[in-house]
């Protein structure tokens, strides 16, 4: 029963990453499954509603099943309705896209998001997946508010990906995360230049509620149009925005476990 939804969970995590779907052999090779178990699991996630098959070309992909459930969770924390006009409010402030990530245990998470242009480039990442914490605005303004060990930590165990997937300044060792780490540290929030992906610039800010972080409130845009000055300028507003949500989101019950202190 173990190995069977240990597998089950595994499916269901890479068909994440696949929205056009993917073929039975190619998800029983890449999770190492025997493509009769692979095609048993598929079967049983159809049956319930989280997988479809493509008739056209006999791929598998995920309904909107998982999605529908995890909005419903965060409906009813409360949470998204708690945020939306603080987000809406920095996102019409600074014309680009604001994004809430929540802490779940040793994850961040992204959860709701402002889209504050409605023309030219838009940046738009998938809501619900994990913040790469090596490389995102988002990961380094957590961490800011943590130990260097804790932080190393919570690193090493996501690990820092593969380079070709980020930017070409992301950092791929311990003493050159560390080094964007303190920088944030000094500056209060986080601010990071082709750093998640080419051409992208983003800057992020912790949510404490008393000594605990709880979030993150982050803005990303393309880089001519969010430069460095640009973030220095919108600095004061992302921070009244977190400082805003602090003390409200006590009346959420969806919430990180207290974290430990910074160094």
């Amino acid at each position: 029963m173990t190995l069977a939804l240990d597998r089950g969970l595994a499916l269901l995590e890479l068909l994440c990453g696949q929205p056009e779907g993917i073929p039975l052999t190619a998800l029983a090779d890449e999770l190492d499954i025997p493509r009769s178990a692979c095609h048993r699991l598929l079967g049983e996630l159809e049956r319930r509603g989280y997988v479809r098959q493509m008739r056209s070309r006999g791929d598998y992909g995920l309904t909107a099943k998982l999605v529908s459930m995890g909005l419903g969770l965060l409906s009813s924390k409360g949470i998204v309705d708690i945020a939306e006009p603080v987000l809406e409010t920095l996102a019409k402030t600074s014309g680009e896209l604001v994004r809430l990530s929540i802490i779940d245990d040793d994850r961040l998470l992204w959860i709701a998001k402002s889209q504050g242009t409605r023309m030219g480039l838009r940046y738009d990442p998938d809501m619900g997946m994990d913040a790469r914490l090596s490389c995102t605005a988002s990961g380094h303004a957590w961490l800011l508010t943590l130990s260097d060990e804790r932080a190393i930590e919570l690193v090493s165990r996501q690990g820092f990906g593969q380079p070709k997937d980020y930017g070409p300044n992301a950092p791929n060792t311990i003493m050159a995360f560390l080094e964007i780490l303190h920088a944030a540290r000094v500056r209060g929030y986080a601010m990071i230049d082709e750093v998640f992906a080419p051409g992208m610039t983003a800057m992020a800010a912790p949510v404490v509620r008393g000594r605990e972080t709880v979030g993150v409130v982050s803005i990303a845009g393309p880089r001519q149009r969010l430069t460095e000055a640009r973030m220095r300028e919108l600095a004061p507003a992302m921070l009244a925005a977190t400082a805003e949500l602090g003390p409200v989101s006590r009346t959420s019950t969806l919430a990180g476990k207290p974290q430990l202190g910074r160094s």
